[in-house]
């Protein structure tokens, strides 16, 4: 299986980086799992602007990475989901793509294109603790069907 994470992010290491590097091996018993992150000017440039003009920007740098894989967007307003239930989401697929927005969230237009519009929980984080809660939840979700002792 192919998981990929697309997010509107700048591309710099982080304290977190050990933490995905771990996760990700982790999973790759499982699956492979592809990284992306893009932050490019027309984001930076829309920043200044104003939400709306943030978040159009988001939906014009993902639009490329939209495709027929299963698609998983992570948004505050998002239904609210327990492991068992993202697990669900990573049973008998090919691939699954999972997108992680910026500061402003997506536009409407964007969710709707989502096969699955998910949230992480009521608090709001950073898209860098989101990543890490994402993967570890991807872990989780492939040991709750392989039935492996991690989930307890």
């Amino acid at each position: 299986m192919k998981i990929e994470i697309v997010s509107i992010a700048k591309k710099e290491k982080t304290i977190y980086e050990p933490l995905y590097k771990d996760l990700e091996k982790m999973i790759s018993r499982f699956a492979t799992i592809e990284d992306t992150e893009i932050f490019p000017k027309a984001v930076a440039k829309a920043h200044t602007i104003s939400p709306q003009a943030s978040q159009k920007a988001y939906t014009e740098a993902l639009s490329g990475y939209i495709s027929k894989d299963y698609s998983v967007t992570l948004h505050p307003d998002g239904k609210l989901i327990d492991s068992y239930d993202f697990s669900k989401l990573l049973n008998d697929r090919m691939s699954v793509k999972f997108f992680i927005g910026g500061a402003y969230g997506f536009e409407e237009s964007f969710l709707k294109k989502s096969d699955q519009v998910i949230s992480l929980g009521k608090l709001t984080m950073s898209h860098k603790i989101a990543k890490a809660v994402l993967l570890e939840q991807i872990y989780r979700g492939f040991s709750i069907l392989s039935k492996h002792p991690y989930h307890k």
